[in-house]
């Protein structure tokens, strides 16, 4: 069992604890701490404009590079 493994399942310990906890003294229940707290990260939307500015910037990197090698 590595050292991950073994705070992995203390923060599990924790985190069942911390919920018996709310149960007992009947209190809200805390927001859950940790890597499962994170919300699903929202997809970035391109507009027409910036794909086109990325599609240039790749085709003058191309044309630098082959320029490069043709000049070896």
């Amino acid at each position: 069992m590595g050292v991950s493994e073994i705070l992995n399942q203390i923060d599990r310990e924790i985190a069942q604890l911390e919920r018996v906890r709310t149960v007992l003294t009947g209190a809200k229940s805390p927001k859950p701490k940790g890597p499962r707290s994170t919300s699903r990260k929202r997809k970035r939307n391109l507009t027409p404009e910036g794909r086109k500015r990325i599609a240039e910037a790749v085709k003058r990197r191309w044309a630098a590079q082959k320029k490069a090698a043709a000049s070896k």
